[in-house]
């Protein structure tokens, strides 16, 4: 490196701005709810000015849409080298991230009243969903594997997480995304190994 060269500092001030921010999300959206999420107040609760905000993220659903997506990239678990339980993991894992403090806020602020916004965030959603599917499914077929497509997985495992925490529906829990898989990997029309 030379003199005119400038040091990279992880962990500087950029990088502690966004971890305060961050963290004044999660906080706030836990405290409050996702619909009194606003900038001035994850601004306050940060230490920052919403300048700071405005400037880095521009808007309300890109801070959530990147937050969600680094939640996702941490929380991809090693495969377990089977199916059900790699499938398993997957769905108890969507499900705690959906009702986590703030965690249907970041799914709410992907689906922005902005329709472009809405489409984009969607796009988002979707790809860290299908992401993390890919993981389990290029496991499965490395073991020789036939597991079911992409699609039906979201039908199946996914949208009714998803339906079931937006509507508050009761007993929606660990052994109801267990169940699902369950009932995936049972179902006589899926193709065999």
């Amino acid at each position: 490196m030379n003199a005119d060269t400038p040091a990279k500092r992880p962990g500087g001030r950029s990088a502690r701005v966004q971890a305060a921010v961050h963290r004044a999300v999660i906080d706030l959206a836990g405290e409050r709810g996702a619909a009194q999420l606003a900038i001035p107040a994850v601004a306050e609760r940060a230490g920052v000015n919403p300048t700071t905000i405005y400037r880095r993220w521009g808007t309300l659903q890109a801070l959530l849409a990147e937050l969600a997506a680094q939640h996702e990239t941490d929380a991809r678990p090693p495969s377990s080298g089977d199916l059900r339980t790699d499938l398993e993991a997957y769905a108890v894992r969507t499900l705690t991230d959906l009702t986590r403090p703030g965690g249907i806020a970041f799914f709410r602020a992907e689906v922005s009243p902005d329709i472009d916004e809405r489409r984009s965030g969607l796009r988002e959603c979707l790809q860290r969903a299908t992401a993390g599917l890919d993981v389990v499914l290029e496991a499965s077929r490395g073991r020789g594997e036939t597991p079911p497509p992409p699609e039906r997985l979201l039908d199946r495992i996914v949208a009714p997480l998803y339906f079931r925490v937006v509507f508050s529906m009761p007993d929606t829990d660990e052994a109801y995304a267990r169940a699902l898989v369950t009932n995936l990997l049972s179902d006589p029309s899926r193709p065999q190994r």
